[in-house]
């Protein structure tokens, strides 16, 4: 385990608003003013920290929350998106061009599979699926077009834990950038730390955690965030996906209590997994000594964060993992409802919802069950007595003892 403290880095971060408030001010403008047409030339030519010309380029308000996401994973610089599928498409784009090659671990999330898999080759990058444990695989799909090794570091919806250290230096040795998606594990896993050299997240999940908004980030170095913000070739800045301030200003509050929902989030779902697994449930939970890589993520984890609030049930077949979730619902036990990171649980069938881009026969390659059921496990106070109705549930139709 690791002892970095990602949430005294956040807590360590000060900064005032405009006229000494605790929060910084929210600058509600698109378009700022300058003292003179000599700046306002400068500031086009080449960037001047501290400097704003156009809210498409950088807000203040947005500076600020990117400043803190590099704090949480210790990266030199960040930079805020709309979505994460927009920091996904504008990291990737702002490296790869025509003719380029992308290797990406096969267990992703549906969006970014879509993304990797059928729209990237319209435009001329190729992308190869490899099982991400396998780095012999990963190392022998490495060609002289290939410019950067894709992976998430808790897999969506299989929680496969990513070896970083071993693809990190398959990275470093042939010249090709390791991204990395930390979305599941925000706080828990620092990939900066462990050889990633781009970090993105959708916002929306857990780092927001209040499930109202849409966002994304990337973390790099200050070189890399300067690239995509550039006005004349950065992707970020040209494709234009721009985070409302006012939304930037909320994340950057709720950012500041991820140490403790997080730590929440991970007790309660060890809880959940370990009173599953003893019902004869099929689990998959990195905090279970039964999941394949629980002594890689117990490696690579930073101290007290515990494992994570997703896990998934292998309910067998659709019928019954569909009953599950009806079930779980009526025993308001949380809602069935895509995405994760929100302080109810939620939970949805994976191969029908967020990986439903992924087709059938390659579900079935790497595992996907028709009956899994993926669930962000919430934050209730007596996790013990939520356990009560989920076994309630399972009894109900069938499922485990």
């Amino acid at each position: 385990m690791h002892h970095f403290d990602p949430s005294k880095e956040i807590q360590n971060y000060l900064v005032f608003g405009e006229y000494g408030g605790v929060n910084p001010s929210i600058e509600d403008s698109s378009t700022y003013t300058f003292l003179s047409p000599e700046k306002m030339k400068e500031l086009f030519d080449h960037e001047i920290e501290g400097c704003f010309l156009y809210s498409r380029h950088w807000n203040p308000t947005n500076k600020c929350l990117a400043d803190a996401l590099a704090k949480l994973e210790d990266s030199e610089a960040a930079i805020v998106t709309s979505s994460g599928m927009a920091a996904i498409s504008s990291a990737i784009l702002q490296i790869c061009q025509c003719g380029d090659e992308i290797i990406s671990g096969r267990t992703v999330y549906g969006g970014t599979y879509a993304l990797l898999k059928n729209f990237l080759p319209r435009i001329g990058i190729k992308v190869k699926f490899v099982n991400i444990h396998n780095l012999k695989a990963v190392e022998e799909s490495i060609t002289d077009k290939t410019k950067i090794i894709y992976c998430e570091s808790v897999s969506n919806p299989l929680l496969e834990i990513a070896d970083l250290p071993s693809l990190g230096k398959i990275a470093k040795k042939h010249n090709l950038k390791l991204m990395v998606d930390n979305t599941f594990s925000p706080i828990s896993l620092t990939p900066i730390q462990l050889g990633a050299d781009i970090v993105v997240h959708s916002l929306t999940k857990f780092i927001n955690g209040t499930s109202d908004c849409v966002a994304g980030c990337i973390c790099s170095s200050r070189e890399f965030v300067n690239q995509l913000s550039d006005i004349n070739s950065g992707a970020s800045m040209l494709l234009g996906p721009v985070l409302d301030s006012y939304r930037a200003a909320s994340i950057l509050k709720n950012l500041h209590s991820l140490h403790i929902r997080i730590e929440k989030h991970s007790a309660n779902a060890q809880y959940i997994s370990e009173n599953l697994e003893k019902l004869g449930c099929k689990v998959f939970y990195p905090g279970l000594s039964s999941h394949p890589d629980h002594d890689l993520m117990t490696e690579l984890m930073n101290e007290g964060f515990g494992y994570g609030g997703m896990l998934a049930i292998d309910a067998g077949d659709e019928k019954t993992a569909s009953n599950l979730m009806a079930a779980m619902q009526r025993e308001k036990i949380g809602y069935l409802a895509v995405s994760l990171g929100y302080f109810k649980t939620l939970f949805s069938s994976p191969g029908h919802s967020t990986s439903s881009e992924i087709p059938k026969e390659e579900q079935k390659v790497i595992g996907l069950s028709e009956g899994l059921v993926r669930m962000s496990v919430g934050l209730d106070n007596d996790i013990s007595e939520t356990f009560e109705r989920i076994k309630k549930c399972i009894k109900e139709v069938g499922l485990c003892k």
